[in-house]
């Protein structure tokens, strides 16, 4: 999730990246979730599929109907998501509780395909998508969130694979994004309190 480009450059004094502040969901997002490293396949689909949902739209929009997208799409389940069919994709479109947008949750169902075929030819998801991140944890030291890109070589490249794997809504802004919410790269400000405790989380 890249919500940055969203707000000004600087801290607050409780010492916090600005981009999450004034919003108790957004701030318990930051403190506890974005930029902890995760390496479970089913977690990391989950991400993905959100982060496609957020294509267009605030960070924040996405994780205020997080919840009910668990239980809307079977708690990620991708074996489930595989196989919705006409039925299942018009009771999503009738749900306030998502975004109900055609093409994105045409993608989720797609991308749920496109991750089992992935996991019954390959080795683990996990460890694919960490390569693009050289297998560990990027502690980037950014001062300013001007400093923070919205797409990085990596990312672009983390794209071009994703898309050839048969992956939809996988452009190079949200695969950063999903890069960062997923704890490949720190991108918490170094003045963060977050970024030391991130960090120190990376194996």
């Amino acid at each position: 999730m890249n919500p940055m480009a969203m707000d000004d450059d600087g801290m607050n004094s409780q010492g916090r990246c600005e981009w999450c502040l004034g919003d108790e969901l957004y701030e318990s997002y930051h403190d506890k979730e974005w930029g902890v490293p995760i390496y479970d396949d089913d977690k990391l689909f989950e991400f993905l599929i959100l982060e496609g949902a957020q294509a267009g739209l605030s960070w924040i929009t996405v994780l205020r109907k997080r919840e009910n997208y668990r239980e809307a799409m079977d708690n990620f389940d991708a074996e489930k998501i595989a196989r919705y069919g006409v039925r299942k994709k018009q009771q999503l479109l009738r749900n306030s509780g998502i975004i109900r947008n055609r093409l994105k949750i045409d993608s989720a169902i797609s991308n749920a395909k496109a991750f089992l075929e992935f996991r019954n030819k390959e080795t683990g998801f996990s460890e694919f998508i960490w390569s693009f991140a050289g297998n560990k944890p990027q502690q980037n030291r950014f001062k300013m969130l001007s400093e923070i890109p919205a797409t990085t070589l990596e990312s672009e490249k983390m794209s071009k694979a994703l898309k050839k794997l048969g992956f939809n809504f996988v452009g190079g802004t949200i695969c950063y994004a999903f890069m960062q919410a997923t704890g490949m790269v720190n991108d918490h400000l170094v003045s963060c309190f977050r970024y030391t405790e991130c960090k120190e989380k990376a194996l």
